[in-house]
């Protein structure tokens, strides 16, 4: 029978992470139903939500965790405020462990290894204490980060404005149309103060968990890292997280213009306004090369899954299979030169062959192995 470890047990987060959830699954629904629906009040909630999870995916994750891009004063410091309103630690914590975990994803000291199990991943190491518990000597250069080192100081009452601003806000609208200026507080408080920071954890839990489990690997499958559109559309554009773990210095994430990433297209009009430079972003002949490499490989497989069937399949499939091995390799090793060589590839060639890649893998799909005895 499995037993808790309670001696391991981090109380404190526990506690908090538990009793938000309860708050935002059973208060916010008897508060709606007692009250009723306050337009006011889940429009800070959306606004809030919007400014946390954008502080987190922009802020916290490319801005301070990959140096994705460099950002003036005024974007640090709001998505470090409203990035310590999500309650998931200071900004130098947050981003010691997501280092530590793109440079052991999926081993042991991987601070979410997805291989201890969906519920780790989720949030079982942050109700957790780690042990051993590990160095923080990857962020070295966050420490020297004045405006970093000020939110480690005070994550905690900066994270607590975000509930009480909510609920002094709520006060002073109801106060205004007349209404209970108590009862709007609690509303704030509620809903736009517990229930987003519950909403905006999980989002975020979820690409640890989620992400790692569930989506496609259309650029590696050395790791569990994979895409979901739905959680992309869910986190600002995070679930992209395959393109990620690859290329884990792009500062975007769904790299197709037709992918939802709206932290992507922020960072990028903030560039255009002077808030933000040095954008780094993989060059697309690279990306390319994961993908034909991934199809080449996914090609590969099916063959041998032909050729262990037994000599009663039939041959075609076979040969059809090794025609599309040829042309994916024929395509990686001339773009694998020209990207060697430095060569200025036009538009239309990328796209070609990112066409003819697409048509390739959708027939390797359609291929099945066929019996030829009667």
């Amino acid at each position: 029978m499995y037993r808790i470890p309670f001696s391991r047990v981090n109380w404190i987060t526990s506690s908090f992470l538990i009793g938000t959830a309860l708050i935002a699954l059973i208060g916010v629904p008897i508060y709606i139903i007692k009250q009723g629906f306050d337009w006011f009040q889940f429009a800070m909630f959306f606004v809030f939500l919007c400014a946390t999870m954008m502080s987190i995916t922009v802020g916290y994750h490319r801005l301070f965790s990959h140096i994705a891009f460099k950002a003036k004063m005024p974007v640090r410091l709001f998505t470090l405020i409203f990035g310590a309103w999500a309650f998931e630690n200071s900004c130098l914590d947050w981003a010691s462990d997501h280092r530590r975990h793109h440079k052991h994803v999926d081993h042991d000291d991987d601070p979410y290894d997805i291989s201890k199990g969906f519920f780790w991943a989720h949030i079982g190491w942050l109700l957790f204490k780690l042990n051993p518990v590990p160095p923080m000597d990857n962020v070295n250069d966050l420490r020297k980060d004045k405006l970093v080192m000020w939110q480690h100081r005070w994550v905690h009452l900066i994270g607590l404005s975000g509930l009480i601003i909510p609920a002094i806000m709520s006060f002073c609208w109801n106060s205004y149309m007349g209404k209970d200026a108590w009862q709007g507080a609690l509303g704030g408080f509620l809903i736009a103060g517990v229930l987003r920071v519950v909403v905006a954890q999980h989002c975020t839990f979820f690409i640890n968990s989620l992400c790692h489990t569930v989506g496609r690997q259309p650029y590696s499958t050395k790791h569990s890292a994979r895409d979901s559109a739905i959680m992309a559309f869910l986190t600002f554009g995070e679930g992209y997280h395959n393109y990620h773990h690859e290329f884990q210095h792009d500062y975007r994430n769904g790299v197709k213009p037709w992918q939802w990433d709206p932290s992507k297209w922020t960072i990028w009009t903030l560039s255009k306004f002077g808030l933000a430079d040095s954008l780094r972003r993989v060059p697309d002949g690279k990306i390319l090369l994961a993908e034909m490499r991934e199809a080449r490989r996914r090609a590969q497989l099916r063959l041998e899954e032909i050729h262990s069937s037994g000599p009663s399949v039939c041959q075609l499939a076979s040969a059809s299979v090794h025609e599309v091995i040829e042309k994916l390799s024929s395509n990686y090793h001339e773009l694998e030169k020209a990207v060697a060589d430095r060569v200025q590839l036009s538009r239309e060639k990328m796209n070609d062959w990112q066409t003819e890649t697409r048509q390739l893998i959708r027939e390797l799909g359609r291929i099945r192995p066929v019996s030829t005895t009667p």
